[in-house]
């Protein structure tokens, strides 16, 4: 499926977390949402990332956000991940379906063809959708700077209100 543009209501979906809660589309009406998408739990761009969030987190609480990070890995990996790095916010599970897509991932645009060292393949893009009470998106994201996109997301909260 395509990205979702700013301006577009979020498609619905259901999805759990590492922990096992059921997070859905309509439930993103309470509040601004951070929806991250990241390749893989514990690599260097996807723990700067998931670390600049946590280190931004009661930032973007006290400007009533929820932040969701989603990626392929299993609730095991992604409970590792967030106990090693101290996460205060939730992972959400997106474990490829029998075809090998993750179904969140491809719902919401962020299943698409990379490249590394020549060789292309399919995999979940570091794309980041800031999602608004009305649920729907305020910002998106296509490419970006680890380190740095926490702050980015907490200022367009800031800009939006």
């Amino acid at each position: 499926m395509p990205l979702i543009e700013p301006g577009q209501p979020i498609p619905d979906f259901t999805a759990r977390t590492a922990d096992g809660e059921i997070v859905k589309g309509a439930f993103l009406k309470k509040g601004f949402t951070v929806l991250y998408f990241y390749p893989k739990d514990d690599t260097p761009g996807c723990t700067k990332e998931a670390c600049a969030f946590r280190d931004l987190h009661a930032e973007l609480l006290k400007a009533k956000a929820r932040v969701y990070g989603v990626s392929a890995d299993g609730a095991e990996s992604h409970a590792k991940f967030a106990a090693k790095f101290g996460l205060p916010f939730d992972l959400i599970v997106d474990e490829p379906a029998k075809d090998g897509v993750p179904p969140l991932a491809k719902r919401l645009g962020a299943w698409q063809e990379k490249s590394m060292y020549g060789r292309t393949y399919m995999g979940i893009a570091r794309i980041t959708y800031l999602v608004g009470p009305d649920a729907t998106v305020v910002r998106r994201w296509d490419k970006v700077k680890p380190e740095e996109h926490a702050a980015e997301v907490l200022q367009a909260i800031h800009d939006s209100k």
